[in-house]
């Protein structure tokens, strides 16, 4: 796993023994129903004449007349790139090729898809030196607003992260889409966004904790992050219902801003623990990385880090929480098992190499880790046979 450090904050610069504070942040945040078509005249504050479009063929075919249209009628021309869907070394590559190849240079790219998508926009935007508009057509991670990609290799194992200098210039969420997406995004971005206070805590009170960007968290992300579980709580259930019905309110439009805003200011600048390193773990398994969603996998790692810091009253409440939503809390969820020991040692060692357990306030080795995860396992099993996984199920067939 590569891990390169973040270019602008290289420790000589810090000078003293604490890293300073360090909040990062997209310069523009737009959400509402319909934004998509819009993207002309918010294009227009960055002053764009050529945007080069990263999408997926799907969905060109959906939205690409629209967003074209947009475009044009803001006098900005438009080259479609389509976004194969893994974002792996090659796939950038081929990206910056064609675009280099198709004419007139671009001075902005623009991500309309999932994660995947928008951190493949980020890493080419940075190839190309141009800017970066994350348009999020699903509510499914955290990923739109940072200034970090996760690659994976193209059989989808977590290889590296990039870190840039700068977070996209804007950040466009057309409500309306992601009402429209299969809710099992919605859910999977609520499990990403409920880790985000837990892992921005841990840095926080830590001393030794570190952002993504290799500094201390400010309050301003530690209050984010609490912020974005707070909401979750309170409109997790009825923003899921409301895509069921393929409506935006209140709910939803609350439970999009926590899983794009407060969950993706709230992990970079404050920063990630035991369930990030856990989920990114958990992609070493080919049958997951195919079959799960990156927010699936970070609320079994929620579970596992709340054990590991033996909060166990949190662990509890978290395993409702993620139940009646219809989020993994135990192995079982991720066709996992306590008796596979090949498979989870695959997933612990995936995990202790990843560079965020450094961010727990004791060293965490494989052994520790399998503990927790198992005991984790537990409270999930148990929980379920107390109040059931109607709404897991109905999201995977089972």
């Amino acid at each position: 796993m590569h891990h390169h450090p973040a270019p602008f904050l290289p420790d000589a610069v810090f000078g003293g023994a604490t890293p300073p504070q360090v909040l990062a942040a997209p310069s523009r945040y737009i959400q509402g129903d319909g934004v998509l078509g819009a993207l002309g005249p918010y294009l227009s504050i960055i002053s764009s004449r050529r945007a080069a479009v990263l999408i997926s063929a799907g969905g060109r075919k959906r939205d690409g007349a629209r967003i074209e249209q947009g475009l044009k009628a803001a006098g900005i021309a438009c080259l479609f790139v389509t976004f194969g869907g893994e974002c792996s070394l090659q796939e950038i590559d081929g990206a910056v090729t064609a675009i280099q190849s198709a004419g007139p240079a671009i001075d902005c790219l623009v991500a309309v898809g999932g994660g995947k998508c928008i951190d493949a926009g980020k890493c080419i935007a940075y190839r190309l030196q141009v800017a970066m508009v994350s348009c999020p057509s699903l509510a499914s991670n955290d990923a739109p607003c940072s200034a970090v990609s996760v690659i994976y290799t193209p059989e989808g194992v977590t290889e590296a992260l990039e870190f840039f200098p700068a977070n996209p210039a804007l950040v466009v969420v057309d409500t309306r889409i992601v009402a429209e997406a299969p809710v099992r995004y919605l859910v999977a971005g609520i499990g990403d966004a409920i880790a985000t206070w837990y892992e921005a805590r841990t840095c926080f009170d830590n001393p030794k904790g570190r952002n993504m960007l290799a500094a201390r968290p400010t309050l301003a992300a530690a209050a984010l992050g609490e912020l974005c579980a707070k909401i979750l709580f309170q409109h997790g259930v009825a923003a899921v219902e409301a895509v069921k019905r393929r409506a935006v309110n209140d709910a939803l439009n609350h439970v999009i801003e926590a899983n794009t805003l407060l969950s993706g200011v709230g992990f970079e600048s404050g920063g990630l623990a035991g369930a990030h390193a856990v989920a990114q773990g958990l992609t070493v398994l080919p049958r997951l990385h195919a079959d799960y969603l990156h927010g699936e996998m970070v609320a079994m790692g929620l579970m596992t880090q709340l054990v590991l810091e033996a909060r166990h009253d949190e662990a509890q409440q978290v395993a409702e929480f993620l139940c009646a939503v219809g989020l993994p809390c135990h192995l079982g969820h991720l066709s996992l098992d306590a008796s596979h020991t090949a498979d989870l040692a695959a997933v612990m060692e995936g995990t202790t190499i990843l560079p965020f357990l450094a961010n727990e306030p004791f060293s965490v080795d494989a052994e520790k880790l399998l503990a927790a995860t198992l005991a984790a396992d537990r409270v999930g099993r148990d929980t379920v046979a107390r109040i059931g996984d109607a709404a897991y199920r109905a999201l995977h067939g089972a």
